[in-house]
């Protein structure tokens, strides 16, 4: 497999500046949190396309995750940088100052103003942000409040001893934010969950129910759980992920609300896939589920790309692990004859978004996509 297997090591703390944050305080200190939950609180976890303060990457460098492909992997986070600072800021971890210097001077030779950087001095082991860093919830008393959610990251389900290390790079990002930070003590992933921000969870039975994530907490627990820290009162379960996916079943792969009343989901047309029934099935799932008001959802079908395959096996490449930014939707193609008749779906979906095609059969080498390594922090109405 081509996710990682080492160490990060330690690095030295390094002078911050004004668009440099270092890590200053102790991992684990979340500062006041309330005894109420956010759920108590006022608060919900808002949908992608609400406002965003920011997307958070980490700058790849792990050469066992991409061998020999890094630097087309870091061509491939310059054009997301590129995208995004248009309408938002970018938060970057990097592990020194060096790659920190590194990174800006190729920004400059491109012509991008960092005016929308900031840079984090937090040493991770690999690059999957989604994932390892935290969740945020919006409203509160105010209505204008945020608070992060810190949840436990073990690799999806113990996989990869190494890369669990970096569940210690999202809690040094909770360090830094000044904001009440809750720890559920849960295991969960952040490509794991997705809602319309009212209220409605997309999530699939493979991954939040399976033995590798919480085995003490039944269906009703987790989604107590995700209810008292996130928001969410209704669920809709789908079943299985898509082949090659070893995150177990991670439903940014496959099903995605594009508005707080659609839905779009994957479609593989060959019946000889082994994706084609499980797919099918969660289109069934989808077509009987209803939203937080009883109401059917409308659903947009989207094609699976042709087989993007190295030499041990398929990968998860997948259209719908696409970002939504303030300005853009970042799309990731293949070069498949499939990739414009995606690419149109989702702009007549964002009509007021630009969509961004991003070469990704290099990215999804590593074993994730665009969605993976993006994550978004929301802006408090």
């Amino acid at each position: 497999m081509s996710r990682s297997s080492r160490n990060t090591g330690t690095f030295p703390k390094v002078p911050g500046s004004d668009k440099t944050i270092t890590n200053s305080s102790e991992p684990g200190t979340f500062g006041n949190v309330p005894d109420e939950t956010p759920f108590q609180l006022g608060f919900r976890m808002p949908a992608e396309w609400a406002p965003h303060e920011a997307t958070w990457l980490a700058w790849p460098t792990n050469e066992e995750t991409w061998p020999g492909k890094l630097p087309e992997v870091e061509e491939i986070y310059l054009q997301m940088i590129e995208a995004i600072t248009s309408g938002e800021k970018v938060h970057l971890l990097v592990n020194d100052e060096k790659t920190r210097d590194l990174v800006s001077h190729r920004l400059k030779d491109r012509g991008v103003s960092e005016k929308n950087m900031v840079y984090f001095l937090i040493p991770t082991v690999d690059a999957w942000v989604r994932d390892y860093g935290p969740s945020f919830a919006t409203g509160g008393k105010t209505k204008s409040e945020i608070v992060g959610i810190k949840w436990i990251f073990n690799a999806w389900g113990g996989k990869y001893e190494s890369l669990a290390l970096d569940n210690g790079a999202g809690e040094k990002i909770a360090d830094q934010l000044e904001m009440p930070f809750f720890r559920p003590g849960m295991i969960l992933e952040g490509g794991s969950i997705d809602t319309n921000g009212l209220g409605t969870c997309l999530v699939t039975e493979q991954c939040l129910l399976n033995p590798n994530r919480n085995p003490h907490l039944s269906r009703a627990q987790v989604e107590g759980m995700l209810r008292d820290f996130l928001g969410f009162t209704h669920f809709i379960w789908l079943g299985e992920g898509i082949e090659g996916d070893d995150t177990d079943g991670h439903i940014d792969d496959i099903t995605r609300f594009v508005d707080p009343t659609t839905v779009v989901t994957a479609i593989e047309e060959n019946l000889e896939d082994p994706n084609a029934q499980p797919l099918q099935e969660n289109w069934k799932r989808l077509e009987k589920a209803r939203d937080q008001d009883g109401k059917k959802l409308e659903i947009v079908s989207l094609p699976m790309p042709d087989r993007v395959e190295i030499s041990w096996g398929r990968l998860p490449a997948s259209y719908l692990n696409f970002y939504i930014a303030n300005t853009v939707v970042l799309v990731p193609v293949f070069g498949s004859n499939k990739d414009e008749a995606a690419l149109q779906i989702l702009q007549s979906l964002f009509p007021r978004k630009r969509v961004v095609p991003i070469r990704s059969e290099t990215l999804v080498m590593g074993l994730g996509g665009i969605h993976c390594v993006t994550h978004e922090q929301p802006r408090p109405l």
